[in-house]
């Protein structure tokens, strides 16, 4: 393995004697991870369906290996129906160790794709309001894709750079989450790409953006709020430096200690200019003591000594909520099939598009989004047309109208396929409408059936490509 040479010198710093047990870990096989989305099902559950043989990652309570060379999760309609979400192991501890709770504000600075944005969305079940940025704006439509596909609601999708959010969003959320971007040193043996990549861009070019991330999303988090900052890097620049840094910036911030598991490794004091012992609570991963790639993180609380800031909240699109008043009938009359509470207030329509709005949105004057809570549906002339983001929302009990087909079902590739289903053996003559399509009980989409025949309305942009 053909390293840079000052990074082998930094490894050899960080180490010593374990150096060489880290070289041997490069002719290791790389560690392939899936997360069961507890939003859908329970682990429980999943574990009875699960098509392949599953080994537990012992410090994730809801994570997986799964040999990655043998089998391939992305093809199985259980992915289609956001059953799992795929991610290497290390990378799913940050959201893990956030502590979130249902009711919280919290925001993912960094999303995109969405590995962690989708765990803190689950962990709110639906109550409370998970903001999801990315600066780029394509990266932020595939970050929007995985939200809807794990059935994630009550969303808020960004795409700014996070110092234009501080207006909006001062003082604010209860719990940020900032995978930062980095040199990537982690990752060298699941990408060797990454090495290419750390030659032009190394941690000095990195460690600059961090600092102003994590201090720009300091500003944005209340006073006795979490903060959990991480990398998947090994530079002390970009790591306890960077968290020294906050803490000299912002003093109210404290080092937590994080649920531990004996593989983690605790931070180094001694590469910061302060030697602070705190940075102790801080817990680097590395691939030659754990089933995972390299990782870093540090968990802070934000001390009670600001004040919060009094904001304007309102729809979220600049707008203030609207009164409560008669909704479309075509509306009113495709939510009685659905078996769930809506708050008529929350519901809001833009260009014939109808959202059900997170609470409690601030104003969003000035700043670029995606999307602002669970898209319903379009009006078209004196008709409603579901979205594929609430078929993804609902939970087959929720719907009046079903059709349920095994997995073992020629069916359900068809329906994925964006083709038309024959439903003869299901339904009768008379029966017409929007049908939820679930496999094993899991929805995937919506069609529009007549005559005992689907129109699969399955979203193009979602469907299973032939190989």
């Amino acid at each position: 393995m053909n390293l840079p040479e000052a990074f082998e010198i930094k490894m050899k710093g960080l180490l010593g004697a374990e150096y060489e047990n880290y070289l041997n870990c490069f002719e290791e096989p790389r560690h392939y991870g899936l997360r069961v989305n507890t939003a859908k099902i329970s682990t429980e559950d999943f574990l009875k369906i699960a098509p392949w043989p599953l080994e537990p990652i012992p410090w994730i309570s809801n994570g997986f290996y799964y040999d990655g060379e043998r089998v391939h999760p992305a093809r199985h309609p259980y992915y289609f129906a956001g059953l799992y979400y795929l991610q290497e192991p290390s990378a799913m501890t940050p959201a893990d160790r956030l502590l979130i709770e249902p009711g919280d504000r919290v925001l993912d600075v960094c999303a995109a794709p969405g590995g962690k944005a989708t765990e803190l969305g689950a962990r709110l079940k639906g109550v409370g309001v998970l903001a999801a940025n990315d600066l780029s704006s394509s990266r932020a439509k595939g970050l929007l894709k995985n939200l809807e596909l794990l059935g994630i609601g009550n969303i808020l999708v960004l795409s700014e750079e996070p110092g234009k959010l501080i207006p909006c969003f001062r003082e604010y959320f209860d719990k940020i989450l900032i995978d930062a971007p980095c040199s990537g040193e982690g990752m060298f043996r699941k990408d060797r790409k990454m090495i290419r990549a750390w030659e032009e861009h190394g941690p000095d070019y990195f460690s600059k953006i961090q600092k102003s991330i994590i201090t720009q999303a300091a500003q944005m988090l209340k006073p006795g709020g979490l903060l959990l900052y991480s990398t998947c890097t090994f530079s002390p620049e970009e790591n306890e430096q960077t968290v020294e840094y906050l803490l000299n910036k912002y003093p109210e911030f404290d080092v937590c200690r994080m649920e531990e598991y004996e593989g983690f490794s605790e931070g180094i004091p001694e590469v910061t200019e302060s030697k602070d012992e705190r940075l102790k609570n801080t817990v680097r991963i590395f691939p030659h003591r754990m089933k995972g790639e390299g990782h870093f993180l540090a968990l802070l609380r934000k001390g009670n000594g600001s004040k919060n800031t009094t904001q304007n909240l309102t729809d979220g699109s600049g707008n203030r909520k609207r009164a409560a008043g008669k909704l479309p009938e075509e509306l009113t009359g495709f939510l009685k099939q659905i078996h769930r509470e809506f708050d008529d207030s929350r519901i809001l329509i833009r260009k014939e598009k109808v959202y059900y709005m997170p609470e409690s949105l601030p104003a969003l004057d000035g700043v670029r989004f995606l999307r602002t809570g669970l898209f319903l549906g379009e009006l078209k002339k004196k008709r409603f047309e579901p979205s594929q983001a609430l078929a993804m929302n609902l939970k087959k009990e929720e719907y009046s109208y079903i059709i349920d087909l095994s997995v073992s079902d020629e069916r359900v590739i068809k329906y994925l396929k964006g083709e038309t289903l024959n439903l003869e053996d299901l339904v009768s003559c008379g029966e017409k409408g929007w049908y939820l399509v679930c496999v094993d009980g899991y929805p995937l989409g919506f069609g529009k059936l007549s005559g005992q025949t689907l129109k699969n309305k399955y979203l193009p942009g979602w469907r299973w490509m032939s190989v």
